[in-house]
């Protein structure tokens, strides 16, 4: 395998787990326990939402909600963000720095066939996986224009997904962690 080649299909873990849109959060939960994950891709005919951890912690732990009466359609992160399998890891690298976000669904012609995390690209690369973090400091506070853009991602405080994030200070933040800012 040549390093300067690798492709996102070479370093994706193939049959990434799934649940459907109604499937409960408790659910999920005992599925990503069950198989040592930290995530599952949220499926109806196609990929259409990741619930992580960190959903579970922030969305109904931390809201003290019943997980059993919760879908993972009411707490997934969405849009998602998914990548081709044959474009170079570096791609992958920089699609997770810009999006800010640890996970890219593989998806060819629609259908879902694996996952790639950072885990897995520092495992093929250490240094890919250095300038991932380099690239979207680069690419967040580079321009001063930055600060009207509209942009989608994860909140670097909360760590909520949202595709309405604003650059405060040269950290891209969510509507909720801005107004707490205010009340500062």
């Amino acid at each position: 395998m040549n390093k300067g080649n690798v492709i996102v299909k070479e370093a994706m873990k193939m049959k990434p787990i799934t649940v459907k849109t109604k499937t409960s959060v408790k659910e999920a939960a005992d599925l990503m326990k069950k198989k040592g994950i930290g995530n599952c891709i949220v499926v109806d005919d196609t990929p259409i939402g990741i619930i992580t951890e960190s959903d579970i912690l922030k969305k109904v732990v931390a809201e003290d909600l019943k997980a059993s009466e919760v879908t993972v359609e009411e707490i997934m992160s969405t849009p998602i963000i998914v990548i081709d399998p044959y474009v170079p890891l570096e791609e992958a690298v920089k699609t997770m720095g810009k999006c800010n976000i640890r996970r890219l669904p593989v998806v060819e012609n629609g259908e879902l066939i694996g996952i790639i995390t950072q885990k897995d690209i520092s495992r093929m690369s250490p240094i890919l996986h250095e300038i991932s973090r380099e690239w979207y400091d680069i690419s967040v506070r580079d321009e001063a224009h930055l600060r009207r853009q509209i942009f989608s991602g994860k909140c670097e405080d909360c760590g909520t997904l949202s595709t309405n994030l604003k650059n405060v200070d040269g950290r891209l933040l969510c509507e909720d962690c801005i107004d707490a800012l205010a009340y500062q």
